[in-house]
């Protein structure tokens, strides 16, 4: 085995002596070579490679301080959108995370200074929100994909739409209200002045709408006699409980059916109640993208966290390996009749249910709802994407 090969004792001693950071005095970033003492730095100043490279960097020096400079903003912005989001965070915690890494773009070969004037930068630039404290700077990423822009876009949408329908709700309520107080008021009795022709006959007053009969009935009892008195008595409690009985059965009515209205309405906007997020904590899904590799294509796991509505914090199954993916990339899983099932969109989003059956022709399921309210019901017709099997 030769000095110079991989395995012998002095290169494996040299790897282990290059791992982790060096100082940042040693190291030559026109060279991207980092020294491990003063020694070897200067014999690296001396060497012609290095000449040679001053030689290329001297014809156009701005032209290397931008291209480390931009390759140090792509880098550093990359690791504050893929590792904080849009959260604020103080600006010395991303970049301690940032030259962590071996092989990261130093800031002395970039036209700024300091991480105070980056930071500066970064907010006259627009690339982040910033702001000065007593701790020092933090700074906030804004977020300009196309495709977040669209979420916030259907999502301030949706929010519009259920305001809208709220609003129509309210309007459909008053106009019940109004038709109930119509009606009242055309049922209403109307009043007239009381005038006697005569003054010897007596005045009488009956309060229930038979008081027309009642009264005829009294003034012919001495030309009937009491047997026809009794008959056209009786006739006239008839007519006043049939009248009272059908008056009664036509407010029952009016208000039922305005009842339910109100529940129809209020039905058919649960079942057009749908999001474009459907994602549930404890439901099983299938991963479906391919740019994690074969070895997560098609595999199930188990949401275990979801972040922002569409954004899942996944368990695979078989491995155990915990992954954060996009609702995109993942599916829901139908297990077999008899198991449990959880509704994620619709009017029934939320609950739980056992699937019953199967139709492969339509895409579609039964279940028969297992908690809440609705406990028992049997919805058929449920599409795929709006159930997912139950850890």
């Amino acid at each position: 085995m030769g000095k110079s090969d991989f395995l012998s004792p002095k290169a494996i001693a040299n790897r282990i002596k290059s791992k982790g950071l060096q100082k940042l005095r040693w190291y030559c970033q026109m060279c991207q070579k980092q020294c491990r003492d003063e020694n070897g730095f200067k014999c690296h100043c001396m060497s012609e490679s290095h000449q040679r490279q001053l030689l290329l960097a001297s014809e156009d020096p701005q032209q290397f301080m931008d291209y480390f400079s931009e390759e140090f903003r792509n880098d550093f912005l990359e690791l504050l959108r893929r590792r904080f989001g849009t959260k604020r965070v103080h600006n010395n915690i991303v970049y301690n995370e940032y030259i962590s890494h071996r092989e990261h773009i130093h800031m002395n070969a970039t036209q700024w200074e300091t991480l105070t004037d980056f930071t500066k930068w970064l907010g006259r630039e627009g690339f982040c929100k910033v702001d000065e404290t007593p701790k020092g700077w933090y700074i906030q990423y804004i977020d300009r994909d196309p495709e977040t822009i669209r979420r916030q876009q259907e999502q301030e949408k949706k929010k519009k739409q259920d305001l809208d329908d709220e609003e129509k709700t309210a309007k459909f309520i008053e106009e019940q209200v109004r038709r109930g107080l119509e009606g009242k008021e055309k049922e209403s009795p109307v009043y007239t002045e009381l005038n006697r022709e005569n003054e010897e006959e007596k005045v009488a007053f009956n309060l229930n709408k038979g008081a027309s009969t009642s009264v005829a009935a009294s003034s012919k009892t001495s030309v009937l006699g009491p047997s026809a008195l009794k008959m056209v008595g009786g006739a006239g409690s008839v007519k006043r409980k049939e009248s009272a009985h059908s008056s009664s059965q036509s407010k029952e009515k009016k208000k039922k059916s305005a009842l339910d209205e109100i529940m129809e309405f209020e039905e058919e906007k649960k079942k057009t109640a749908r999001t474009d997020y459907w994602l549930q904590p404890e439901i099983v899904v299938k991963i479906v993208t391919k740019k994690l590799g074969e070895k997560y294509h098609k595999k199930k796991a188990v949401v275990k966290e979801v972040i922002d509505k569409y954004t899942a914090v996944v368990k695979v199954i078989d491995s155990g390996d915990k992954l954060k993916l996009d609702q995109t990339h993942l599916e829901t899983v139908i297990p077999a009749p008899g198991k449990k099932v959880l509704v994620l969109n619709g009017g029934y989003r939320g609950n739980e249910g056992i699937l019953e059956s199967i139709n492969e022709k339509n895409f579609s399921a039964a279940i028969i709802i297992e908690s809440g309210p609705l406990k028992g019901r049997r919805i058929e017709g449920i599409q795929y994407e709006d159930i997912s099997k139950l850890l």
